[in-house]
């Protein structure tokens, strides 16, 4: 993308700036990233746009600012800002159950102990609501947590979104409403395939597929031309290889790239390729609160109202969650409605606004938006790790500590 807005103009010190590349750079040069993209915008304008790297490491094929990236759990925000379009319409107020639309949803049960195999079980108290799809409350999971009987249920079910399965997103569903919750609905906070029965549910409603939906309600508004599920071409020259971190360095995944490429069903949780310059579209719209160039996708209050913490009694997700996998810190964030929501700086121990919010996704990718600064942030590369990704957990120092203004 063009650079907009001279640095200095926009509150930066360009020597300070300059601090974050250099900073990146050297995780290439090491050998722990294949390939980088960064952007900054201040006040709208783009001020910074860098790429450092390879799409291709074995081809030598540099990064470039047209690169394509799987976007995985960059989904679910897109995804929520489109359930909540319908909500605007009155389709569904949070608080109704999701077995409104999916039927067999309506007997849930919750693990009380045992095995995978030999699972106990109660009844679920209350029923998951939309409320708990667009919070991660529901007591959902996802199978590569592999942290509790119910993970391993999910893969013994092969459930699992990031691989192709001959499964389609309503049996997707099903199976998952067949096995035990983690916890009651509404009790505790755990990352989960939520997001996928949350398109299914837009799919019911709106008697059109999620990609459609997200074309008509996100994607053509705001001229996302290159967002889909799934590849436009095969083979497609500006999508970055997946590569995954291995004791012999970085080595191509076709694992998690496949669940994206060639999936059997559209993801709501994680199944998008995008680039930089679509999803900075759709980052402004929700800095500019639900508008963007004339074309309005949100209301304003919607837009506020999805990105204020709706755990109750406003904890954060170390409160609340159960701390075994999350997209942001869990120390100091709370969680809206498809969106992190940083709560406090100094318990997270990163400097930001509270107010500010974002989300990542597993191939290393992530986003933020800071309204008080009028600050966007995304960051996009293609490397699958079981540990962080040190450079997404410092960019707030480096972000904030270029503003001088």
């Amino acid at each position: 993308m063009d650079i907009e807005i001279d640095p200095t103009e926009a509150g930066f010190a360009p020597e300070r700036l300059a601090r974050i590349d250099r900073y990146l750079e050297r995780f290439v040069d090491e050998g722990r990233l294949p390939g980088w993209q960064l952007v900054l915008t201040r006040r709208g304008k783009v001020v910074h746009d860098s790429s450092y790297g390879y799409r291709d490491l074995e081809a030598r094929t540099p990064t470039g600012h047209d690169s394509l990236f799987r976007i995985m759990s960059m989904t679910k925000p897109i995804v929520s800002v489109a359930a909540m379009t319908l909500w605007e319409e009155g389709a569904f107020q949070l608080s109704t159950p999701v077995s409104d639309f999916i039927p067999s949803f309506a007997d849930v049960r919750v693990y009380q102990g045992g095995s995978d195999l030999r699972p106990n079980t109660v009844a679920a108290v209350e029923p998951i609501r939309m409320v708990h799809l667009l919070t991660h409350t529901s007591g959902l999971t996802y199978p590569f947590l592999r942290q509790h009987p119910v993970d391993a249920m999910y893969r013994e079910r092969k459930l699992d979104t990031t691989v192709p399965t001959a499964i389609d997103l309503e049996g997707l569903c099903d199976e998952l409403a067949a096995l035990p919750l983690l916890f009651q609905p509404g009790t505790e906070w755990a990352y989960s395939m939520a997001t996928d029965v949350l398109g299914r549910v837009i799919e019911v409603i709106s008697g059109k597929s999620l990609g459609e939906f997200l074309a008509e309600r996100i994607f053509r508004p705001l001229g996302m031309t290159e967002t889909r599920f799934g590849r436009a071409a095969d083979p497609e020259p500006h999508l970055v290889n997946l590569y995954a971190h291995t004791p012999d360095g970085l080595v191509r995944s076709d694992l998690f790239a496949n669940g994206c490429d060639k999936a059997s069903f559209e993801s709501g949780g994680g199944g998008l390729i995008s680039s930089a310059h679509d999803y900075h579209r759709f980052t402004q719209m929700m800095l500019r609160r639900g508008e963007l160039d004339g074309q309005r996708v949100i209301g304003s209050r919607t837009a506020s109202f999805i990105t204020t913490n709706h755990l109750p009694g406003g904890v954060d997700l170390d409160t609340y969650g159960r701390p075994l996998y999350s997209e942001s810190p869990m120390r100091g964030s709370g969680f809206g409605l498809g969106f992190s929501v940083n709560l406090d700086p100094a318990t997270a121990g990163r400097p930001g606004t509270p107010g500010s919010f974002g989300w990542g996704g597993m191939a290393g990718t992530r986003f933020w938006v800071d309204p008080v600064e009028e600050l966007t942030m995304l960051f996009f590369t293609q490397v699958f790790s079981s540990t962080p990704l040190p450079m997404r957990e410092t960019m707030p120092q480096l972000v904030y500590q270029a503003l001088v203004d």
